[in-house]
């Protein structure tokens, strides 16, 4: 693992002629940060952007795990893997369909290139005010209509965790020979688990963006991009992200990406059965849940307008009740010590992960019946 050969390089007796210019000299720097295995391409430490040692292992348990063919470590988040993937599929003027709810890095994509998008739209549901899946029907209409679409990118599963149709888009679009993009930053802990949605690379998405630090153990920045069949660009996508990725990538980052895919190698069925229980006992605390509902768990159903949902995202639905969604985020953060993800009117996301513990799930629980009970419609 590359974290263990760090720190059997940092503790030798070496003495650093290189950047960066901390030196790791402990007795001047400030406390709490890991100055000592911050390197940079140093002798027998690869290159990310031309790996054959450690870092090219890294890549290749990624494709393991995932399913993938070819795999990009990503140390700017899923954001740069975005622009990599838009830019090495289009050429300028090029027309791409894009779901309307959709990450800004993707505008700036099509800025950036210079391509025109198209967007499509999915239905609302109502009583939560959560926008449903991209159906494939508005796919098959956007592509009549504009024959001469050369890539299309859909968002799933969403930030609310819905999840679109991506077998039945991706199958629309190879009728075309059109890559399938999906970004799926939200769903690097998908298809580990059959409480849980098949990935999109599974579904056969052409390009997938997972986010690690998102829904799985790793340090925030640290994403993959995958590129799974013959439609893609191998060479165009390793040179822009060449251009748009740090020349000095941090170890720091490439370790926690490593050291994810090995737990998720060595432990993933075990981490995954103990998520699946804290979900059903989560579920089964708010089954009387009162004013409040959370979507897809406890007696709420899956809407009819959702092809899937990930179970991981908590969305609470406060449409309609005594307290919008921003006095709820308000109320958790100043009352009971618990911060959320996001709030809106409609509903507040609450992220969960193989790392939350029952405890933390039980309290958060605990907090929803207490202020269900107390607040009166």
């Amino acid at each position: 693992m590359l974290i263990e050969k760090l720190k059997k390089y940092t503790s030798g007796t070496v003495y650093p002629m290189h950047m960066p210019g901390h030196k790791r000299n402990a007795n001047m720097l400030p406390k709490g940060l890991p100055y000592e295995i911050d390197l940079t391409e140093i002798y027998d430490f690869d290159d990310l952007h031309n790996p054959n040692d450690i870092l090219l292992d890294m890549e290749m348990l990624a494709t393991k795990l995932y399913g993938s063919e070819k795999v990009f470590p990503l140390i700017n988040g899923s954001t740069v893997g975005i622009l990599a993937a838009i830019g090495a599929h289009t050429s300028r003027g090029d027309k791409i369909l894009v779901a309307n709810q959709h990450h800004w890095s993707i505008d700036n994509a099509a800025e950036l290139f210079g391509l025109t998008p198209i967007y499509i739209s999915a239905e609302i549901h109502k009583p939560s005010g959560v926008q449903a899946g991209i159906e494939p029907l508005a796919v098959e209409k956007a592509l009549l209509e504009n024959p001469d679409i050369k890539l299309i990118v859909i968002t799933s599963p969403s930030y609310e965790g819905v999840v679109s149709d991506i077998c039945s888009i991706a199958k629309l679009a190879h009728k075309k020979n059109i890559p399938l993009f999906v970004d799926s930053a939200h769903g690097a802990h998908l298809g580990f688990s059959k409480m849980f949605p098949k990935s999109a690379i599974q579904e056969g998405a052409d390009i997938v963006v997972m986010s690690l630090h998102k829904t799985l153990p790793a340090l925030t920045q640290c994403s993959l991009l995958h590129l799974c069949s013959n439609r893609v660009n191998i060479e165009e996508t390793r040179r822009l992200l060449s251009v748009l990725q740090t020349s000095s990538p941090s170890y720091i980052l490439m370790a926690s990406i490593d050291s994810c895919l090995h737990l998720l190698d060595r432990d993933a069925d075990a981490l995954f059965e103990n998520y699946e229980k804290n979900l059903k006992h989560f579920d089964n605390r708010i089954m009387d849940l009162k004013i409040f509902s959370v979507l897809c768990h406890g007696s709420s159903q899956k809407p009819d307008c959702f092809f899937d949902f990930d179970p991981g995202k908590l969305v609470v639905v406060t449409k309609d009740t005594p307290m919008p969604g921003i006095a709820f985020g308000n109320y958790m953060r100043f009352e009971k010590n618990i911060e959320i993800e996001r709030s809106c009117d409609d509903y507040s996301i609450c992220m969960t992960s193989i790392c939350d513990t029952t405890e933390g799930l039980k309290r958060f629980a605990g907090v929803l019946l207490e202020l269900g009970d107390g607040i009166k419609r």
